[in-house]
């Protein structure tokens, strides 16, 4: 398997670093792609690490591109490998927010296309990755599945959820860290020195996601072996309730999907 990567950022050398450190990987060569691939140079060390700033020959050498440019610079870049893309040999993996597998289809055609749609917990391997795919991806979809989990978990979604998805998981990760802070605020006001604070709201978060994630269970099933009959712990919710915390939380889905869907329908 050839992986080439355009278009290498912070996304970009998440990516990298996943499929480096998965050793499950089979990769015969992982070229990066930089106009200015200086601060690339740390890369070289690596078996099978190609850098450079261009991106045909990138293609080229590989099987597998994956695209991490920033959305308004996806049209030239289309264009520039166009000429050099194979349909019976060549998978576009778009990382890229907004633009579906019919706006890449419009300027390169038919050649399998599969969307991803990961979130800034990449950075740390914690990211959840949602995939779609046009009809001529869908036999790479384990492949792309396989990237992903490299550095995080992976979904396979409908491409009409991805804007939804989107907000739930990309957008979704500043509401958590929004929540956290809150809970550090409010850990200070109590006595907590503010790095006990954050570290205390930080652990608790991640308990209670491992929580769920560990057995499966609705949220509401945990609640209930914490909360205990006139105790402090519902004390609390019933008061968070009381000021809206549920309700906010969806209104603040629901706006950020209005804008999302807004954007898309203006290009």
């Amino acid at each position: 398997m050839k992986i080439a990567l355009i278009g290498v950022g912070n996304l970009g050398l998440a990516i990298a670093q996943g499929i480096v450190d998965q050793n499950e990987f089979e990769v015969e060569q992982l070229v990066l792609t930089k106009r200015n691939v200086s601060n690339l140079d740390s890369w070289k060390k690596h078996n099978h690490v190609m850098v450079t700033p261009k991106n045909v020959d990138a293609v080229r050498a590989s099987d597998i591109i994956i695209l991490c440019i920033q959305p308004g610079q996806l049209n030239g870049v289309l264009e520039e490998i166009k000429p050099v893309l194979e349909e019976n040999r060549h998978v576009l993996i778009s990382t890229i927010t907004g633009k579906s597998t019919k706006d890449i289809e419009a300027i390169v055609g038919e050649v399998p296309i599969i969307r991803a749609m990961p979130n800034t917990a990449i950075s740390v391997g914690q990211s959840m990755t949602c995939l779609c795919n046009n009809a001529e991806g869908k036999p790479n979809l384990p492949l792309a599945e396989k990237i992903f989990a490299s550095v995080g978990d992976t979904m396979v979604i409908h491409e009409d959820m991805m804007q939804a998805a989107t907000v739930v998981c990309a957008s979704g990760v500043a509401f958590w860290l929004r929540l956290i802070r809150a809970t550090t605020q409010g850990a200070v006001q109590l006595g907590f020195d503010a790095p006990e604070a954050k570290h205390m709201a930080t652990q608790a978060c991640l308990g209670a996601a491992s929580l769920l994630l560990a057995t499966g269970n609705h949220p509401e099933e945990e609640i209930d072996r914490v909360t205990t009959p006139q105790g402090c712990t519902i004390e609390g919710l019933n008061e968070m309730e009381h000021e809206g915390l549920s309700s906010a939380l969806i209104k603040g889905l629901k706006k950020s999907f209005d804008k999302i869907s807004n954007i898309a329908s203006d290009k």
